[in-house]
């Protein structure tokens, strides 16, 4: 955790909004919304996310910062992120904005 949140905690089946930086293990950005005032919006358990970004937001708190380091097998995507090898592991930076 790299900041702790506050209130309740986010749960599957639960809409989430956040915003995420994915990139490789060197640090290579691949997607970031970030610095954006658009969060992305999520349903927990929803096959919307990426199994890794599902079970890491799972528990958190709004305000609450995690750095996931998730496995290509967590990671298993079709078109999310685009141009990116299946078999690559990736450093997820989730920030949960506002649980729905």
């Amino acid at each position: 955790m790299l900041k702790q949140g506050e209130g309740d905690t986010a749960k599957q089946g639960q809409e989430v909004l956040i915003f995420e930086t994915t990139s490789y293990l060197n640090g290579t950005v691949l997607y970031s919304n970030e610095h954006t005032t658009t969060p992305v919006k999520v349903l927990l358990g929803g096959n919307q996310a990426t199994t890794a970004v599902d079970e890491g937001i799972t528990g958190m708190r709004v305000g609450e910062i995690r750095r996931l380091i998730a496995p290509h097998y967590l990671v298993k995507r079709k078109t999310y992120p685009q141009n990116v090898s299946p078999d690559s592991a990736l450093t997820i930076k989730v920030i949960l904005h506002k649980i729905l």
